[in-house]
């Protein structure tokens, strides 16, 4: 991984004041990632987007870490059913362009 696509983690909590420790709950609970490397904790620049997501429902919304927690889930769950419909509508145009 290249030092330039790792954000220091006690930067972004500075830049979004939040605490580390929210950070590192968010981590716990799987909905990011976090890199070590020389006794610091980094955030890979493609986490960047989930975790200003999530940054903004703790702060803007003030959901709380179960909060967040379940909305993830509710998304992921959305995401699939669009993507399984998606599917189907695919299927169901190859089906009918095999009838004509």
């Amino acid at each position: 991984m290249k030092n330039e696509e790792l954000i220091p983690l006690e930067d972004f909590c500075h830049y979004y004041n939040v605490e580390i420790a929210f950070v590192q709950s968010l981590k716990d609970s799987g909905l990011i990632s976090i890199t070590s490397s020389e006794r610091s904790l980094y955030i890979e620049l493609d986490e960047m987007p989930q975790l200003e997501k999530l940054v903004r429902l703790h702060n803007d919304l003030e959901i709380n870490l179960p909060g967040i927690e379940t909305i993830c889930h509710l998304l992921e769950k959305v995401e699939k059913l669009q993507h399984e419909i998606l599917q189907l509508k695919n299927n169901s145009a190859k089906h009918a362009a095999q009838s004509f």
